[in-house]
């Protein structure tokens, strides 16, 4: 039996796999990013070993500094919030951000990522349960604002993003994530031009089974990974 990293990799392996035939899903369709907030170097390149191949920041400094050792052998998410002042760091970093919810910070990819001729996936961030405590747009502000940004260049929209509120029980996120399906597979009937609803990301370390039951094709998986954030 493997332990540590490669031993926690597995079983969270075994629970995608558990809840993907529950939804009568394959492993295959979700994908798995490793939260490597405060995880050191030595500790993401054992995870690669294990066959890690995306990681997720929620800091930007962080990003940077691990980019630096690790370079492209993984793909980097941007899965925390985004200051405007700190796009410039991550756009020819980074293939996706999970973390676009205001026309300010869309403008600035956009001058950032036209600047060094790319063009940057992005995921908009939704409060499904409209806590003050988390960023990401209402619910009644989404197609409004998916149109208006799907117009901007240098960057796209891939679909959505939210942080379940955290509860010991996971069937209490449930309908969360529910309501994010829904409001997927509506954007998906809209067919904006430029726009492709190819991700759901949504469920953590705590509920990312309850998520894949409900359609998640990302979920971002730390603690369950590298252990309890010292």
């Amino acid at each position: 039996m493997q332990t540590g990293i490669a031993g926690n990799l597995e079983k969270v392996r075994q629970g995608i796999g558990r809840a993907a035939a529950l939804a009568g899903r394959t492993p295959a369709e979700i994908e798995l990013v490793a939260v490597t907030k405060t995880v050191s170097v030595a500790r993401i390149e054992e995870a690669v070993e294990a066959g890690i191949t995306v990681v997720g920041e929620n800091r930007v400094q962080e990003l940077v500094e691990k980019y630096n050792s690790i370079g492209s052998r993984v793909r980097w998410h941007l899965i925390g919030h985004l200051q405007t002042n700190k796009v410039k760091y991550v756009v020819d970093k980074v293939s996706l951000i999970h973390s676009l919810d205001r026309l300010s910070l869309a403008e600035e990819i956009s001058r950032q990522a036209t600047k060094v001729g790319t063009v940057v996936n992005c995921l908009v961030q939704v409060n499904v349960a409209e806590e003050e405590s988390k960023f990401g747009l209402p619910v009644s502000n989404i197609e409004p604002f998916v149109r208006e940004v799907s117009t901007i260049p240098g960057l796209r929209v891939q679909g959505l993003m939210t942080i379940g509120p955290f509860t010991d029980d996971p069937e209490e996120v449930r309908p969360v994530f529910r309501e994010l399906r829904r409001i997927f597979e509506q954007m998906k009937q809209a067919r904006i031009a430029g726009v492709e609803m190819r991700y759901l990301s949504m469920g953590m370390s705590g509920d990312y089974q309850v998520a894949i039951e409900e359609g998640a094709n990302i979920v971002r998986v730390g603690s369950a990974i590298f252990g309890m954030r010292r």
